[in-house]
């Protein structure tokens, strides 16, 4: 389906959702939300899709936050929605069962932190700033920022960010690992779209299985996130994809894995 604010171009089995709201650095507004949502869903639905690029439109911005114009509007039954909306979406993200790979070409501020955090993975462009500037409009982070940051970069530094409202390059991002890699801003995409081309290889089963294992134990105790572990490597071990990497690998070749 057409998109206003989103582009949506495939390649096989890899899927690049660009926000495309240029003229305010692709905030996130209720339309932009709405459409993100449905996409998402789209590729959810569709098996043949292994890996999502997420990225923004030109070279200034990722995402650079909230629909300002939105926001200031908001009284507290409104704004409690507005929240619980965009958890809902960052979190069907975050569980897609498909790697999600944030491409940052710029900005990611508030929202826009909050929506590469819900990411599997982050590539940033050496030009990148992130960070959660919330505070200075008395606010708070509200996508679910204050749980994720501090799972990623410990309580201090999330806490740190927080209340400072400071925007971070790349570089400091990657040192507290907030991103898993920074490359040069002209070889992001190439860099995205290799490294989903290698994930899309993967056993998609398989790596269903890996990401369902890390969100659970989030909420599991070790020993519980262990018998976890253990029934879903059962259930691996019972698909053909299990059988051709087996396969593959004492015949010396690289295996074709089918989803199956």
């Amino acid at each position: 389906m057409g998109f206003d604010n989103l582009l949506v171009e495939r390649d096989g089995p890899v899927v690049t959702i660009t926000i495309s709201r240029p003229k305010v650095l692709n905030a996130l507004n209720a339309q932009t939300l709405d459409e993100l949502e449905q996409a998402v869903r789209d590729v959810q639905q569709d098996v043949a899709i292994r890996v999502v690029i997420l990225t923004g439109a030109g070279e200034k911005a990722f995402v650079a936050g909230a629909d300002i114009s939105e926001l200031g509007e908001q009284r507290p039954e409104s704004a409690r929605a507005m929240a619980a909306r965009g958890q809902r979406l960052f979190r069907l993200i975050e569980t897609l069962g498909k790697p999600v790979i944030a491409a940052i070409n710029g900005y990611a501020l508030g929202g826009g932190c909050e929506l590469a955090m819900a990411c599997t993975l982050r590539l940033a462009a050496d030009t990148a700033k992130l960070g959660l500037p919330e505070i200075t409009l008395g606010l708070l982070p509200g996508y679910g920022g204050t749980q994720r940051l501090p799972r990623l970069v410990g309580r201090g530094r999330a806490l740190e960010l927080m209340l400072t409202g400071a925007a971070i390059p790349a570089n400091e991002a990657h040192r507290i690992g907030l991103v898993n890699r920074v490359v040069p801003a002209d070889a992001l995409m190439a860099e995205a779209r290799a490294l989903a081309a290698h994930l899309a290889a993967q056993a998609p089963i398989a790596t269903a299985y890996i990401l369902d294992a890390v969100d659970a134990s989030g909420q599991m105790t070790l020993a519980e996130g262990c018998r976890h572990e253990a029934a879903l490597f059962g259930l691996a071990a019972a698909t053909e994809d299990m059988r051709e990497g087996t396969r593959a690998f004492l015949d010396k070749r690289k295996p074709t894995f089918k989803g199956q």
